[in-house]
């Protein structure tokens, strides 16, 4: 049996959630006419603490929206180093909002001084000005970790006074609850506009979620269209979605502890290098001292599936369809093949 730790977005609907899905009534929802997408967004705006939440077909439509909205071509958009908007989504800041990205910071973190330092003023006569922050968390280049509630709410707060917008990619905000303890509403407090996702951690099939002001909303909704992403019947999406959030985060603490279970295995062989305090929920990446997409290969043909996130450097993902059992096997295996590797 393969162990699928490529991404929480390889999960597949359960047999449950399926059901969900089949039964869902749907309508319209380009003309706000789909009764299961509006009672979803009701659920997750309430949540998240926000008036009004908008659903969206993917993360990155929701990051690319986000960005048209709260900027103008031209602007500075302050992020953590590697994050999700500069890396994964091919451009799209640039080529959708005309705007910059500036990385600060280390290990998908950063803080309070960082971002006071990288500001650029507006009104400037050589300076694109900074007019928008994006915090990610859990940050996925970084290994899954957690930004700290206290720093993201003193750099919100100091935004606020500079005029610039807050941001929260927070795709996996399921998990940062998760670990923490910390309700969605008070980790969303401090921002602006929040994201997340429901094709990850809660295993539905698709989709995310933008939330934030009526005010913003509305425009949301203009630039969603632009980008193609208003949608029909798309109920049994929010119906698999729904029926995710009735489940609880029970599943996303197993998640954490096999993540914690595999990182440990891997950081106990001396040819990979893994920093376990990373390891906060449910990704893990680490490096090895050779091409990663031969351990990643050689994985496969073992029917283990990991993700080759640079030359050297690869991430494994837990989630609801990998059992504790199937990360020890998996540990077996890629320890197996580094110590082959590194012998050689």
């Amino acid at each position: 049996m393969t162990v699928n730790l490529f991404s929480d977005t390889q999960t597949r609907p359960t047999e449950a959630m399926r059901k969900a899905m089949a039964s869902a009534e749907v309508g319209d929802e380009q003309r706000f006419a789909d009764p299961t997408v509006n009672q979803l967004q009701e659920r997750v705006a309430g949540l998240l603490g926000k008036e009004a939440a908008l659903w969206v077909p993917s993360g990155t439509m929701a990051n690319q929206v986000a960005l048209r909205v709260l900027t103008r071509p031209g602007d500075d958009v302050i992020v953590s180093r590697e994050a999700h908007a500069l890396w994964h989504e091919t451009g799209g800041a640039a080529g959708n909002a005309s705007v910059q990205l500036t990385e600060i910071g280390a290990g998908g973190l950063f803080t309070l001084a960082e971002f006071l330092a990288a500001i650029k003023p507006q009104g400037h006569g050589l300076y694109p000005p900074t007019t928008l922050v994006e915090i990610e968390n859990t940050h996925n280049r970084a290994g899954g970790v957690v930004f700290p509630q206290k720093e993201a709410r003193n750099i919100c707060a100091a935004a606020r006074e500079r005029k610039i917008a807050t941001y929260l990619d927070g795709a996996r905000l399921w998990n940062v609850a998760a670990a923490t303890g910390k309700s969605l509403g008070e980790l969303t407090a401090p921002f602006d506009v929040v994201a997340v996702a429901f094709s990850k951690g809660l295993g539905a099939p698709g989709g995310s979620m933008l939330a934030g002001s009526r005010e913003f909303i509305a425009r949301a909704v203009r630039q969603r269209r632009m980008l193609g992403g208003a949608m029909r019947q798309i109920g049994i999406f929010a119906a698999a979605a729904l029926y995710a959030l009735d489940q609880g985060n029970e599943q996303l603490v197993t998640d954490h502890k096999n993540a914690r279970r595999l990182a440990e295995r891997l950081a106990g062989c001396k040819a990979i290098e893994l920093d376990l305090a990373t390891v906060q929920t449910n990704i893990i990446v680490f490096r090895v001292a050779f091409d990663s997409a031969i351990v990643v290969e050689r994985a496969k043909a073992q029917g283990v599936l990991v993700n080759a996130f640079g030359p050297r450097t690869i991430r494994a993902v837990t989630h609801l369809d990998v059992t504790g059992e199937q990360c020890d096997r998996a540990g077996e295996v890629l320890v197996s093949i580094c110590e082959a590797a590194n012998r050689k």
